[in-house]
């Protein structure tokens, strides 16, 4: 008979002082690798502390006597007090809540308008089918390079000869007419991350455009509405220059202009009241950015595909 011989397994080979480093354990980053992480957290945090600074100083020097804000460049605060608050709410003609709503009034009808004009426009490029489509959108893109200060010059001729100038027209009728082609584009882009199956199942239903638009589109296009506002409240917010050319009576000033009023290369300029009514109006602002940043990030970062 053959013998049957088991071959026994080879005792595994001790390591040997020689036989090199070992490598690190999966999942546990290396010291290398640490110490460039740290360098990287470090050199963010200087740049955002850089960045921030100006802010905080303009916060805790809204708390400062006129008299020795740039004399403390710092950011102690010493003997804070409320007075340039109460000094700038009333200091100009209107109570400061009087501009306040004027820049309400103004963002809302600007918001409105892009929400409206933008989505029409982003649905007809991204699902009609119509003559010269991808020239139009080509030519829409365009404008997007174009700066408001070349057509700022016609666009005051035509609204002056309709008689709108130092109205707020001017600052809102143009976000009806899908002017922003930044948003329409933002739109364009999620649209053509639906499935066209749920357009097909709806127009099988008996929905026309218009209901495939309502009822379909608008509500899974939330994110990119949720950022569409968010943009044009802070941009339409913090202008400076749209309301400076249109508004010539101080009544209908909104924030930015109205802060204008308290500087005068004359006379004594009020800084505290500046800066305090300054923190009131970016405090809109940050409670937007605050509670919309979610909807934000969402939105652009599911922009293009879905």
């Amino acid at each position: 008979m053959t013998s049957l011989h088991t071959a026994e397994a080879p005792a595994p080979r001790a390591q040997r002082a020689d036989d090199g480093p070992r490598e690190p354990a999966p999942g546990r980053p290396s010291t290398t690798g640490r110490a460039r992480r740290l360098i990287r957290h470090l050199v963010l945090i200087v740049a955002s502390a850089v960045m921030i600074y100006p802010l905080l100083w303009l916060l805790v020097s809204s708390f400062r006597p006129t008299d020795v804000i740039f004399r403390t460049p710092g950011l102690w605060l010493k003997d804070p007090t409320l007075a340039n608050y109460e000094r700038g709410w009333n200091a100009l003609a209107s109570p400061f809540g009087h501009y306040l709503m004027n820049s309400t009034l103004v963002v809302l009808g600007c918001i409105i308008g892009n929400v409206m004009s933008c989505s029409l426009a982003a649905y007809a490029f991204a699902r009609l089918k119509f003559r010269g489509r991808n020239i139009w959108f080509g030519v829409m893109l365009l404008s997007i390079m174009l700066p408001i200060h070349v057509v700022i010059v016609p666009q005051y001729i035509v609204f002056n000869q309709l008689g709108w100038v130092n109205t707020f027209l001017p600052m809102v009728l143009p976000k009806f007419l899908a002017t922003d082609a930044f948003f329409v584009f933002l739109m364009v882009q999620f649209i053509r991350g639906i499935p066209r199956e749920l357009d097909e199942a709806a127009r099988i239903d008996g929905c026309g455009h218009w209901r495939i638009f309502s009822r379909v589109m608008l509500p899974l296009m939330t994110p990119a509405i949720a950022t569409t506002v968010i943009f044009t409240f802070i941009w339409t917010w913090g202008d400076f220059f749209t309301p400076l050319i249109y508004l010539t009576a101080p009544e209908n000033f909104t924030a930015p202009v109205a802060l204008r009023s308290f500087m005068d290369s004359t006379a004594g300029s009020d800084w505290g009241s500046m800066f305090s009514m300054s923190v009131v109006s970016l405090l809109p602002v940050f409670l937007v950015f605050l509670f919309g940043q979610k909807y934000l990030v969402k939105g652009i970062a599911t922009t293009g595909g879905k």
